[in-house]
């Protein structure tokens, strides 16, 4: 069997199944090593992988930019960003795949290194990089969810110098 036609299940966090060709999931370099490990066993049964890290909602965006990133690649993201906004980086399908709440997009980027697929990665650290652009030091904060640790005094002589 070839690639076109193999298939693999990945299987959520919560259990879910999403069955799709060996050739998207390959993107995956997990996943890629996995199942490159199993073609010794040459039975046709679909091979599980499972992905104790990846939430279900988040798998489904996981596949659905695996398989459009195979029928039109993403325009390489270069450096130094020539712009603030995403839509004006890369295409306009992969700029709309961004448009999600922050949790959502966090959970992406760590599902993108957990699953190594370079592309969303750094489709998803550039949309974070654009999220961030400009913010001050207590939007940061907000934005990650990180408590303030320093004293009003501690603060003003950060800000001070």
């Amino acid at each position: 069997m070839d690639e076109e036609t193999r298939m693999v299940k990945l299987v959520s966090k919560e259990g879910d199944k999403h069955e799709l060709p060996i050739s998207i999931a390959k993107m995956s370099k997990l996943v890629a090593i996995t199942v490159e490990e199993d073609e010794d066993d040459d039975d046709a049964d679909v091979r599980e992988i499972p992905l104790p890290n990846v939430r279900n909602e988040v798998l489904v965006k996981v596949i659905d930019f695996c398989k459009h990133h195979q029928e039109e690649p993403m325009t390489a993201i270069t450096t130094p960003l020539k712009s603030s906004k995403i839509e004006s980086l890369v295409q306009p399908w992969y700029a709309e795949f961004c448009n999600v709440d922050k949790t959502l997009l966090f959970e992406l980027v760590t599902a993108a290194n957990f699953m190594d697929i370079k592309p969303l990665l750094d489709l998803t650290c550039l949309a974070v990089a654009v999220l961030i652009k400009g913010k001050s030091a207590q939007e940061l904060r907000a934005i990650f969810n990180i408590a303030n640790e320093l004293t009003p005094e501690e603060d003003a002589v950060v800000k001070a110098s």
